[in-house]
């Protein structure tokens, strides 16, 4: 072979070697996307995305289309972007199931919030799926950051948060530490909230942190209040919690451990420990031991600091224990609100059992359910009924009952008219569980405060900032005005870790409240439950142990 082709082929031959390194080292530095804005790391689709991708989650499909062509829409029309972050992908049919009532809400919220006449900006909805519990939290939240800060993406506020994990509260601090405003739709742990002082103000650990439910030391309140004598004896009490990491359980068991009992000394707490929120592990095994040695003790209320998947374990292996003539009730916190999506007929009945009598009854403070304005207005009508000797006129109805029913209405109108126009959301949404209502009410009132917060032209938009001034301003004391709260959204705010009012009266002028379709204005899940009316007020499926 000639020298020159011996060098030819030897050049050839150097090229390709270069090419192919430079191709692998390519391939082996380019993510692998699971769509536009969604990188897929160790099996999870992690990123953000509003152009429709269901993360590979069948169930909410529909509702993430639906969604996008809500963005496509107002896209030609000043608008800005808020971001729904949660966990969007679980091996758990019931969690899927979750997942779409959530994004129902958000897109009933859009909607609702777009639909105003000369009421700039619009919101563009995209959905942030930060991995399971949580644990990618802080790739998804890096690029919320670059979306606050480009001129085209505009956020303007993130919302979603339904778990309270260590990670979430990570995500939550970062968030507001960057000027960005946070409403919290589902989370009810202790540690994510701003801290009340002694002169009833509050300690902003998150500038610019709004949250919607009561904290777990308010619910376990709540519940010990409604419950009387029989939740306070020592003796027939005892506490069941999760010792895994969570913020969930570990503020709700604290929660719980506070409630002031009295009388000789009970069982000793009694623990458990989970692989993660959605695994059962071997709890079945751990909760047979504990089921039979509050069997053995006289306790016959359990306080549970769990989450539902085990909850629910827990609760049939109570029911399953051989204990003659017992009932328990076990009372837990917001979480439990999802435990009817994990029940099957079977269940129900073993919970029931044999004697007409239910064997085990759950209890918990519900976050809203969709017959509370009903209830609590029908109870009102009979009280005032009895007090003047007539029926109320229309004018007589206290607005602090009548606004939030007609809001709730205003929703079922909508529900029925995305159904009749065939838009298509993966199933009707139900408002029974609360989470469809409260996510609703969290867009709902990022809107109103897009609205409050717009100055100048249409063009112009809000600054993040501007959003922020809106809501991170603290309740005032009782009987203290403060004019310049605005009235966001539909749905009370909650900026304090705790609210130490008694039962409140009317809102009037001095008292100016947020209208809400899920807890009363001005009232916590602890006031609402005072009396056993307002237990069925705020969750009228509360108590199950017989449907």
């Amino acid at each position: 072979m000639p020298r020159w082709r011996k060098i030819l082929f030897s050049l050839l031959a150097a090229v390709a070697i270069v090419a192919g390194v430079a191709l692998t080292t390519s391939l082996i530095r380019k993510p692998d996307t699971c769509a536009d804005g969604v990188e897929r790391i160790d099996g999870e689709c992690v990123g953000v995305n509003g152009e429709g991708y269901d993360f590979g989650t069948k169930e909410i499909a529909d509702v993430a289309r639906a969604i996008a062509r809500e963005n496509e829409r107002i896209a030609k029309q000043p608008h800005v972007t808020v971001a729904m972050m949660m966990p969007l992908q679980s091996d758990r049919e019931a969690l899927r199931r979750q997942m779409r009532s959530d994004l129902q809400g958000a897109y009933l919220g859009q909607r609702q919030a777009n639909e105003g006449e000369g009421e700039p900006p619009k919101i563009r909805l995209v959905l942030a799926n930060p991995g399971q519990d949580y644990g990618r939290q802080e790739k998804v939240v890096d690029m919320l950051l670059r979306m606050a800060a480009s001129p085209e993406d505009r956020l303007r506020a993130v919302t979603g948060f339904n778990l309270s994990l260590a990670a979430t509260e990570a995500a939550v601090q970062r968030l507001t530490e960057n000027r960005i405003p946070v409403l919290a739709a589902r989370i009810s742990g202790d540690r994510i909230a701003n801290e009340d002082r002694p002169d009833g103000m509050a300690k902003l650990r998150f500038p610019g942190l709004a949250r919607i439910l009561p904290t777990n030391y308010d619910a376990a309140q709540a519940l010990a209040n409604f419950n009387g004598e029989r939740g306070r004896r020592n003796l027939r009490t005892v506490l069941v919690y999760d010792k895994r990491p969570d913020g969930y359980n570990e503020s709700l068991a604290k929660a719980f451990s506070r409630i002031e009992e009295k009388g000789p000394a009970g069982p000793a707490a009694m623990s458990f420990e989970s692989p993660s929120i959605d695994e059962a592990g071997s709890t079945g095994n751990q909760f047979t031991q504990t089921a039979n040695n509050i069997c053995d003790s006289e306790a016959d209320t359990v306080y549970f600091a769990g989450r539902t998947l085990h909850l629910r374990i827990f609760a049939l292996k109570l029911a399953q224990v051989g204990c003659k003539d017992r009932h328990y009730t076990i009372v837990s916190g917001s979480d439990a609100a999802s435990l009817r999506q994990d029940m099957t007929d079977k269940d129900w009945a073993r919970l029931r059992g044999d004697g007409g009598r239910p064997k085990v009854t759950v209890q918990y403070a519900a976050p809203a359910h969709p017959d509370a304005w009903t209830t609590e207005l029908r109870a009102w009508t009979k009280r005032w009924t009895a007090a003047h000797h007539r029926k109320p006129a229309e004018r007589d109805l206290p607005q602090y009952l009548t606004e939030p029913k007609a809001a709730l209405d205003t929703l079922r109108k909508l529900i029925d008219t995305t159904t009749h126009e065939g838009t298509k959301l993966g199933s009707v949404p139900t408002l029974d569980d609360s989470r469809t209502m409260l996510v609703h009410d969290g867009l709902l009132t990022i809107g109103k405060a897009l609205h409050q917060a717009q100055k100048g032209d249409s063009e112009t938009v809000p600054s993040r900032e501007d959003v922020g001034r809106q809501c991170p301003v603290p309740p005032p004391r009782p009987g203290h005005q403060r004019p310049d709260l605005p009235h966001l959204g539909r749905q009370r705010l909650r900026q304090t870790g705790r609210d130490r009012r008694t039962r409140p009266g009317p809102p009037g002028p001095r008292h100016p409240q947020v209208r809400g379709s899920g807890l009363a204005d001005g009232q916590t899940a602890a006031e609402e439950l005072r009396d056993p009316e307002q237990l069925t007020a705020v969750n009228a499926g509360a108590t199950v142990g017989a449907r």
